[in-house]
């Protein structure tokens, strides 16, 4: 008894020390973990393009052309994007008080069409510059995370340069060949979950994005590169991310436009692909490889969005997954990870530990 009293309270202390950890290393664990993730889809990609067959059967690159060209590729991608983003977000913030301007103006309307005895005042919703200051903390967001890029890029290319000597590393970790087995076999599986997670994900996200510019470029309303690019991230956050890519660019077209027809048809659009895509098609495309429930999905995104921000929401699915993994690989945190699962079915497989 006294024993098993002594493992809970260490077990709770080391919880909230790791806790504490992160959120007190916060500057200097999420440039290192943004780097794991470009790390992690630069191989990807890299192994797409060293699988991709010529008319002789054999590969068109070799491994090492294939990285080096995933890496100019990725880094590519994310300097023009990011530069986009933020030039929109500067034109937005400079667009800002006329967009406030608006929107008091149709809350006026409104108070006034419905004759109501205690008229709506806008800024006690939302106080005089308040769209601004939100405009300009999602580019100082922005901002923060290109300023880190250099930080980041050393990183990768660090995790690059020494990945060949991972393997080693981790075989001599265990002190027989048993453990070191059952361990590979753990995180081959982890691989797997995030593999096909992020795989899909992505798809859908880039889906999303390109269609939400699509169809904002073909009602006229200005940003829409940037509202894609909004929808793809966001599509990244569970549940709530697809809300929030909806009522973004909602806002936005209720006070751009004279009329409400413009409106109806950005909103209504805009959520029935969303609704189509994370509702019916994504679902299908995942299965039910991750067998999370959906309370702990909400909880997990509350609780690493808390510690991480946005970068947190995003990694939220993947670090339980990994955690449910682990957990179900020892009898003592078993139960653990039958709390986790959609449906208590853990799947029987040698752990760690009996190795």
């Amino acid at each position: 008894m006294r024993s098993s009293l002594l493992t809970v309270t260490l077990s709770l202390i080391l919880v909230c020390l790791t806790g504490w950890l992160l959120v007190a290393g916060r500057s200097l664990l999420l440039p290192f973990v943004i780097a794991l993730m470009l790390w992690y889809l630069i191989n990807a990609l890299s192994a797409s393009l060293a699988r991709a067959p010529s008319r002789s059967g054999k590969p068109v690159l070799p491994g090492w052309l294939s990285l080096g060209l995933s890496l100019v590729v990725i880094f590519v991608a994310a300097t023009v994007v990011f530069d986009m983003v933020a030039a929109n977000l500067a034109d937005l913030a400079r667009d800002a008080p006329t967009y406030q301007a608006r929107l008091n103006d149709l809350v006026t309307q409104i108070t006034a069409t419905f004759k109501l005895s205690d008229p709506i005042d806008f800024n006690d919703l939302l106080p005089e510059g308040g769209v601004q200051r939100m405009v300009t903390a999602g580019a100082g967001f922005v901002t923060q995370i290109a300023s880190s890029a250099s930080l980041v890029f050393i990183y990768t290319l660090f995790l690059l340069l020494e990945q060949s000597t991972f393997d080693i590393k981790f075989a001599r970790l265990f002190s027989n060949p048993a453990k070191a087995e059952a361990a590979f076999r753990v995180r081959a599986e982890i691989n797997e979950s995030i593999r096909h997670y992020f795989g899909i994900k992505t798809a859908v996200s880039i889906a999303t994005g390109v269609l939400t510019s699509v169809i904002l470029t073909m009602m006229g309303l200005p940003y829409a590169a940037l509202f894609g690019f909004i929808a793809f991230l966001l599509n990244y956050i569970p549940t709530i991310g697809s809300m929030i890519g909806v009522i973004f660019p909602s806002m936005l077209a209720l006070v751009y436009y004279d009329s409400l027809t413009p409106f109806f048809v950005i909103t209504f659009g805009l959520g029935f692909i969303q609704f189509a895509i994370g509702n019916l098609i994504e679902p299908k495309l995942m299965g039910s490889s991750l067998n999370l429930s959906g309370i702990i999905i909400m909880l997990s995104l509350a609780l690493w969005g808390a510690i991480w921000g946005v970068v947190g929401m995003v990694l939220c699915v993947p670090l339980t997954v990994i955690i449910m993994i682990i957990c179900a690989r020892f009898p003592t945190s078993r139960p653990i990870a039958v709390l986790l699962s959609a449906d208590g079915k853990i799947a029987e497989n040698p752990d760690i530990a009996k190795a």
